[in-house]
């Protein structure tokens, strides 16, 4: 039997000629003629097809009172009783595209009652259909007499199963990871739990050489065998330091490293640079015993040492440094010791030698400057640089007088350990398998369409870190150079060329699009992320789906560490991240808006105390999981973007703050601020408690259901199990004798 769709299939044998020459047939005629057989074909059934829902506006007011002005769109399409897309039609002579139709469009699917990824327009000739996201032009266009040629792609947007209410999350912190069971299935890989962070058990990455932001390394590697196999291509287009192009090697994968800033791909190249280790050792002794011989110390030797060796390049330091240039951030005698030790270092002849000795040189740059602020005052070298700790050039008050023979002895030590624990899997025969690149995220043409196996990726942060800024000291030593065009193609907000968020934006978005097209169908992008502003969560929900891929689930993960700007703003500064995983497939489905029945404010104020309630007390990183996971779940982050960029106020007005534990609480004798009402309360926990058992395979039995979500709703007296059972009745059905799960499609009005 053919099912392919034709135009005698959905409109007989419509004339399309009359549309233009009967003058009878208008936009009613363009409603039963042209869009009922449409939406029949498509899969919308009666009951899910609203016709002219009257909408309030919003905003206007009418003199100095407001009155009601309704908006009536001809059709909003629900799925699971949530609305998915607004569709208007138009008589035959109105336009569809580029016009003030579609503005009007528009103003119902962003209606607070609405609230549609998709809206379309169709006036009988031609059919267009748009992201609310992005009006500038229509996803999708065409003429209806040629429908057939794009009904696949129509089908895809915009048919019922082509929409997912929200994805399951795992919320609880656990000690096991998710094990692949039975054959590797690529497009069935369970999200893994929060992984126990074990830092400082890997030589190859801890103490080899300082960078922004690192990743921790056996969570990099946890995603790895999770998401791929032996053998598979694993990309980072934001490479930085190399932790998941080295995890991918020594996991018996490929490894592709891409970061715009040399420095990083100048560390990553020297790092996993085959060598003997008894030439390395040899090299070492060499340059040592020589720098020995030659180490200036007088005034004079110095003099002499930078006028012979010279220093780093003069280049401009950014705004907010404390010194104009590179060369002011050492003293002479710092200048001239470096000087030397980098002049001997260029004379070895092996380039992997070299490189790995240049290796610890600029490590040893990180200590040995005027912005290395000490942790001590025994001179042992604890502490860190400047652009680590402040995120600029900032002088030390009190620089340290550090002997550098003992320190490159110590970067000899660590580079070399790292070394020989990499030497197995990384050496001569298998560092073909490995490509640390130059390049921009933005531009992946070097790799083919669907040639990826997996992708993992710790991007930069909108104006968090200018990576190429604060790398200057370090590129100004190894003579790397950062072209203008690298500053125009790094996708950061701010920095010294005064990027705006608009350009952050557009460099994300291309680069996800990008991502996009190297991956392989069924393969997997998990995405780390750690900004506390939702717009770059929407951001980055929105081109995922708009490019085609399909959200999967978000999990929190702690990073290890503390750094010291988290000490110094514990409430702009987050010390965690969440990792947000995405599938590429062919039918991919988009993240529906879930109508909660209630406003932002109270969905905010009810997701900060549930959190606080569960824990008794949470951090801000908790509550901000909490937040952009609900909101990534649940569809609101296009709300919380507008208007809860920035929680600290309404933390600090609402809530105590412990500054040894980093806790909120309720303020003393204070009760939850949050009266809604208990059933809806109760609603909104069981469809994110029973979805998370969904994704985990799980039929919890209601006493389990109870016990989940007693904690967050203690508000006053607590619902009897009566309350929370008709609720439960209301929304999921039973399995078994005492299993419980959410209705499917059709079966139930979760969100009305």
């Amino acid at each position: 039997m053919d099912n392919k769709i034709t135009k005698e299939k959905l409109f007989g044998k419509l004339d399309f000629k009359l549309i233009t020459s009967d003058p009878d047939f208008k936009e009613d005629s363009v409603r039963e003629v042209i869009i009922l057989p449409i939406l029949k074909e498509l899969g919308y059934i009666q009951e899910n097809i609203v016709r002219s829902k009257t909408l309030q506006h919003p905003f206007l007011k009418i003199g100095s009172k407001k009155r009601p002005i309704n908006l009536i769109p001809d059709y909003t399409l629900k799925v699971e009783n949530n609305f998915a897309w607004v569709l208007d039609a138009k008589a035959p002579n109105q336009k569809i595209i580029n016009d003030d139709n579609v503005e009007q469009v528009y103003s119902y699917a962003t209606h607070p009652e609405i609230r549609s990824n998709y809206f379309t327009l169709c006036n009988g000739l031609e059919f267009s259909v748009y992201k609310t996201a992005d009006t500038d032009k229509p996803i999708l266009f065409f003429e209806i007499e040629n429908i057939e040629d794009h009904w696949e792609d129509l089908k895809l947007l915009l048919a019922p199963t082509s929409f997912q209410i929200g994805k399951n999350f795992t919320y609880e912190t656990t000690t096991a990871t998710a094990k692949p069971k039975g054959d590797f299935d690529y497009s069935n890989r369970p999200l893994l739990e929060e992984i126990p962070v074990r830092k400082q058990q890997a030589k190859r990455h801890f103490g080899v050489h300082g960078y922004f932001t690192k990743q921790t390394w056996n969570v990099v590697a946890e995603y790895i065998k999770n998401y791929s196999k032996p053998g598979d291509l694993v990309l980072d287009p934001f490479g930085g330091s190399g932790v998941t192009a080295i995890e991918a090697l020594m996991n018996n994968r490929k490894g592709i490293n891409i970061d715009l800033n040399p420095m990083a791909v100048f560390i990553v190249q020297a790092l996993v640079a085959p060598v003997n280790q008894v030439e390395l050792a040899k090299a070492f002794e060499e340059v040592k015993e020589a720098y020995i011989k030659n180490e200036p110390t007088t005034d004079i030797e110095i003099k002499k040492a930078i006028k012979k060796f010279g220093g780093p390049k003069p280049l401009p330091l950014p705004k907010g440094s404390d010194v104009a240039t590179v060369g002011q951030l050492f003293s002479d005698k710092q200048t001239a010791q470096l000087g030397l030790l980098k002049s001997l270092i260029k004379k070895q002849k092996n380039e992997n030698i070299k490189n790995s000795l240049l290796l610890m040189f600029s490590g040893l740059v990180t200590k040995f400057n005027l912005t290395y602020h000490s942790s001590t005052t025994r001179g042992d070298g604890g502490g860190d640089a400047a652009a680590f700790r402040y995120y600029r050039y900032r002088l030390a008050s009190k620089p340290v007088d550090l002997d550098i023979l003992n320190f490159f002895e110590l970067r000899y030590k660590k580079v070399r350990g790292a070394k020989k624990e990499m030497e197995y899997f990384i050496n001569e025969k298998t560092i073909s398998n490995a490509q640390i690149i130059k390049g921009t995220a933005t531009n992946l043409k070097f790799l083919q369409k669907e040639s990826v196996d997996y992708i993992y990726t710790d991007p930069p942060y909108g104006n968090k870190i200018p990576y190429l800024d604060l790398s200057t000291m370090w590129n100004a030593w190894l003579d790397l150079e950062v072209t203008e065009q690298d500053f125009k193609d790094e996708a950061i907000e701010g920095g010294e060329h005064d990027k705006t968020k608009k350009e952050y934006n557009e460099l994300m978005a291309q680069s996800i699009k990008e991502m996009y097209r190297v991956l392989k169908f069924d393969r997997w992008l998990s995405f780390v992320f750690a900004h506390k502003d939702p717009e770059f969560w929407h951001l980055i929900i929105d081109t995922a789906e708009s490019c085609g891929f399909e959200y999967a689930g978000a999990v929190p993960q702690k990073n290890g560490q503390t750094s010291f700007k988290k000490r110094q703003n514990p409430f702009t500064v987050l010390s965690g991240q969440l990792i947000i995983n995405f599938r590429k497939v062919r039918n991919p489905k988009a993240i529906m808006k879930a109508n909660l029945g209630m406003d932002i404010a109270e969905i905010v104020m009810q997701t900060i105390e549930g959190i606080i309630a569960k824990n008794d007390g949470a951090t801000l990183e908790q509550i901000n999981d909490e937040l952009i996971i609900k909101g990534l779940e649940l569809g609101f982050l296009d709300l919380l973007k507008k208007e809860y960029s920035d929680l600290t106020p309404i933390l600090l007005e609402n809530f105590d703050f412990n500054d040894k534990t980093e806790i909120f609480t309720l303020k003393k004798n204070t009760k939850f601020k949050t009266h809604i009402d208990v059933k809806l309360r109760i609603r909104y926990y069981l469809i994110s408690y029973l979805r998370r058992m969904e994704r985990e395979n799980k039929v919890p039995h209601f006493d389990e259901i109870v016990l989940a979500i007693i904690p967050l709703l203690k508000n006053g007296l607590t619902p009897e199990s009566q309350t929370i059972s008709n609720v439960l009745e209301d929304i999921a059905e039973r399995v078994g004798e005492d299993g419980w799960k959410l209705k499917q499609i059709g079966q139930t009005t979760l969100f009305d």
